[in-house]
């Protein structure tokens, strides 16, 4: 790998040729992926594409002019320390506010570029161009608010808001609501059966342990394997199984932890006050998220939750 400082003229122009291509690339992505639900930012994200290819035609020009016919073969990855950008597919699930700001952080990377590479080239007509895409990097970001007011008024920013929050509802919350449900809930007939037919808090947190893994495992796989999403619009199955997996196991690993004080009736307090804060938060997010009324919510988790606990520790105790 070189680093930035041996590269040539030749090669910083290829660079920035190639950086401007794959950048104009990334931006239609993002416009051909949000054109169904946010036509307006997709339309954003078109003109912003337009102005990358204007960047790099004016880049070939220059390259053309003063070295030639043939561009050298150079990427991002043959400099060290060279700006990276993240392959495209694992920018796919983005939220529509995480591609903005993915797309400023592009140009604020970009910038910096074309300012390193302007103190290092030695041909003024090579030096003034870079100097020049360093200032139009650095506008974007200015120029990307003008776009943005002009492409997506206030109303259609209103109604993509909207729409980013129920897909987060429907991608996010309700697998992860779906997980931390089970976990909190069905892992406590198991846990506290055992702590009180054993009275021994490692048995207990043993058995919580493997509860509270398993479940996971089961719930993450379940959830994935469910939906493929492309009908629903639920998103990436593996990013569901993935939250509703580790939410599961977090729920039951909640009530476990406390079973590693060796003292079986300390335990078991610290694990009742852990299942009472879950309980509530899981009221809350019912609340927050999915529009159930507050009394409501709590009533229906915590008389599930008691009932649950309730049955272990019956059975434990027989």
């Amino acid at each position: 790998m070189k680093t930035f400082a041996q590269l040539t003229e030749p090669e910083v122009l290829a660079l920035a040729i190639t950086s401007e291509e794959e950048d104009s690339q990334i931006y239609l992505s993002f416009a051909n992926r949000l054109r169904a639900d946010y036509p307006s930012t997709a339309q954003m994200f078109d003109d912003m594409a337009s102005e990358e290819q204007e960047h790099k035609n004016m880049l070939l020009d220059l390259f053309q002019k003063r070295f030639g016919g043939r561009l050298p073969y150079i990427t991002r990855q043959d400099v060290r320390g060279f700006m990276k950008r993240n392959p495209i597919w694992l920018m796919e699930n983005m939220r529509i506010d995480e591609v903005r700001q993915q797309a400023e952080l592009m140009e604020i990377e970009a910038s910096t570029f074309y300012s390193k590479a302007a103190t290092v080239a030695q041909d003024v007509e090579v030096r003034k161009l870079l100097g020049d895409l360093a200032i139009a990097e650095r506008g974007h970001e200015a120029r990307a608010i003008a776009i943005e007011e002009k492409n997506v008024p206030q109303s259609a920013r209103d109604e993509e808001a909207a729409i980013s929050h129920r897909l987060f509802v429907l991608q996010v919350v309700q697998p992860g609501l779906a997980g931390l449900i089970d976990g909190s809930v069905s892992t406590l007939a198991p846990i506290f059966a055992a702590a009180f037919a054993t009275h021994n808090s490692h048995d207990a947190f043993l058995v919580g342990l493997a509860a509270s893994i398993g479940a996971g495992i089961s719930m993450g796989l379940t959830e994935a394997m469910s939906d493929d999403g492309a009908i629903t619009g639920r998103g990436s199955p593996w990013t569901r199984g993935i939250v509703c997996g580790l939410m599961t196991t977090l729920g039951g690993l909640g009530h476990t932890l406390p079973y590693l004080i060796t003292d079986f009736w300390t335990a078991t307090f610290l694990a009742a006050i852990v299942v009472a804060i879950e309980l509530a938060a899981i009221s809350w997010i019912r609340w927050k998220y999915m529009d159930t009324p507050i009394v409501s919510a709590m009533v229906q988790v915590i008389f599930g939750g008691a009932l649950v606990l309730a049955t272990g520790i019956l059975i434990g105790s027989s």
